[in-house]
């Protein structure tokens, strides 16, 4: 009697495991981290957005410096520019 409601009990809990993020490959990828790997050690600058968003053909930028409040939501298409206090970029990666 206790194994049915075992397995229901497992069930339900598997049913509200987070999912994993889908792996990703540099330069493979939908944002064109790859292509813009370039600016990794370079201070960004806004006027480096639209010249950068041409080359990587990423839907959409997000500059995110120390501190930065960003959402958790996952778009392959996005490139994600990280930069650390003196506005040099530390990573580049789509999310």
């Amino acid at each position: 009697m206790i194994r049915p409601f075992a397995m229901a009990a497992l069930t339900g809990l598997a049913a509200c495991t987070p999912m994993a993020k889908p792996e990703h490959h540099a330069g493979l990828g939908g944002c064109g981290d790859g292509k813009v790997a370039g600016l990794v050690g370079k201070v960004w600058s806004e006027s480096l957005r639209a010249e950068t968003q041409k080359t990587s053909r990423a839907a959409a930028l997000r500059v995110i410096a120390p501190g930065t409040v960003v959402t958790m939501d996952y778009r392959p298409d996005r490139l994600n520019i990280e930069t650390d206090d003196q506005g040099r970029v530390t990573r580049l990666r789509c999310g």
